[in-house]
């Protein structure tokens, strides 16, 4: 392995890294200031717009752990680079877009792009001195987070005050600053599983198996869950993802190891990243609606778009601040511990959701809690994952991790949105959402953070043997991660 200068140079592979998972996140918020205004600016009708949201996740969904296993194969800078290329068409695409198809092929690239950021955390391993691995690992893996808080309010004010097609070029720009930012400071290092062969039929399997239950769950509400179409993809997605396995175990080269997959330390975080992503969202999807609701209803606040995404950004900026923390608390105390106390970190903020939802700056205190918890355990789950992974596995393993807190996020998605169209009021002839509902919305998040505390809590740890033994990566003490570089001569 080349020596890429660690010390010298991890600053700016660390920051490079961070900056892309932010950029990665607005790619996702950019449109939802514009999602109400889509039909009349593409000519088309609300439920075909919404399709400029959801093609983002069923891509990214499907890009993002076959681009982590090519990570492994290829090498993992070189699938960072190939990242910001349909990032930067896609966005060009959008950009130029006057009907609702170019706009969906534009963000369909976009979203092949999102497997930067479990591509970038497994680069970490490989690159950063083991001094400031948990604390890097925790920033980069909160950068998703970071950006989609701060990235809403920017792309409501430029949507506000300019034309919506900036947000695009914009996003052009920054993949543009990326690739070259990847290209002048991240090191090449070699392939970790350089020499196996890429399983083909394993990533179309996948491809047919994710795409149909993450189209199920998230357009359920719209089809109605006993509805033909929902229950046929559902059906499809159980049936695929059934032959998907029985393939991947027989595969020499499976395009994720799920005999790895099984093994109860990487089980279980994987359970609770889905828990978290569902604990997550929770708030996410209620926050915005309650601050913009109108004051008549007794329990909305009357903001804007703009005003109510200026409320949400300090949860981005506490997810900045905690981030390193979380890091050094993985250093302490090992990362199970961390997690642990990020699930119950968001519990508690749900808890001082119900008290404080009649006010602006409640909702502020609320996201800034939660978004902390979000922190200490987004950035506690990859380190689990590569502790109990080969080193030639690090970057699908991270990316299956991904797409588990995606799944959550989707979940959380649809059942706050089924409760949300369950429990309704009645306000000059317009049903809304009621109070209750919101409540019990908050609940859920309450107990499902509380859920993945308990799971983080019951995660085994690491072995005298682990799997991931071997002269360039010992088995760490206390839980955590060692870097390969630091062993170097």
């Amino acid at each position: 392995m080349n020596d890429p200068g660690p010390t010298a140079r991890s600053g700016g592979v660390i920051a490079t890294l961070a900056f892309a998972g932010i950029v990665a996140a607005i790619m996702q918020t950019v449109v939802t200031p514009l999602i109400a205004k889509m039909p009349e600016l593409l000519n088309t009708t609300a439920s075909n717009a919404a399709w400029v949201i959801t093609v983002t996740l069923l891509v990214g969904g499907v890009c993002v752990p076959i681009a982590g296993r090519l990570g492994d194969l290829l090498g993992k800078r070189r699938m960072l680079l190939a990242c910001t290329v349909p990032l930067v068409i896609g966005s060009l695409v959008c950009a130029l877009a006057t009907t609702v198809v170019p706009m969906i092929i534009g963000r369909g690239l976009q979203g092949m792009g999102l497997g930067m950021v479990p591509l970038g955390i497994a680069l970490l391993r490989d690159v950063v001195p083991a001094e400031k691995l948990s604390g890097s690992i925790a920033l980069v893996s909160a950068s998703m987070g970071i950006g989609g808080a701060i990235g809403l309010p920017l792309a409501a004010a430029v949507a506000q005050y300019s034309s919506w097609r900036v947000l695009f070029w914009g996003s052009a720009v920054l993949a543009v600053m990326i690739g070259a930012l990847i290209w002048f400071l991240v090191p090449d290092v070699p392939a970790g599983a350089k020499g196996q062969r890429f399983d083909a039929p394993g990533a179309i399997g996948l491809a047919i198996g994710l795409v149909s239950l993450l189209l199920a769950i998230s357009k359920a509400a719209d089809w109605g869950w006993g509805s033909g179409a929902t229950l046929g993809l559902l059906t499809l997605a159980v049936v695929t993802l059934l032959a998907w396995g029985y393939w991947e175990l027989r595969t020499r080269d499976p395009l994720i190891d799920l005999r790895t997959t099984a093994r109860p330390r990487v089980l279980m975080t994987n359970v609770a990243s889905v828990l978290i992503g569902v604990g997550m969202y929770a708030f996410m999807l209620i926050a915005p609606q309650l601050l913009q609701f109108p004051e008549a209803t007794g329990y909305g606040l009357g903001q804007s778009m703009l005003a109510a995404g200026l409320w949400i950004a300090p949860g981005g900026i506490m997810m900045m601040v905690i981030s390193p923390l979380g890091g050094k608390l993985n250093d302490a105390r090992g990362p199970k511990v961390t997690l642990v106390l990020g699930a119950l970190v968001i519990a508690a903020g749900y808890g001082l959701s119900l008290p404080l939802m009649g006010s602006a700056w409640g909702l502020m205190i609320v996201g800034i809690v939660i978004n902390g918890g979000v922190a200490l355990a987004y950035g506690a789950m990859p380190a689990l994952i590569m502790s109990a992974v080969p080193i030639s596995e690090t970057a699908a393993a991270n990316g299956f991790n991904a797409l588990m807190r995606s799944l959550g996020t989707t979940i959380g998605s649809a059942v706050i949105g089924v409760v949300l169209a369950q429990m309704t009021t009645t306000m000059g002839g317009i049903t809304l959402a009621s109070e209750g509902g919101f409540r019990t919305g908050l609940l859920i998040g309450c107990g499902v953070a509380l859920a993945s505390a308990a799971v983080a809590a019951a995660i085994p740890a690491l072995g005298p043997a682990s799997p991931n033994s071997s002269p360039a990566t010992p088995n760490p003490p206390r839980d955590t991660l060692t870097s390969p570089v630091s062993h170097r001569g």
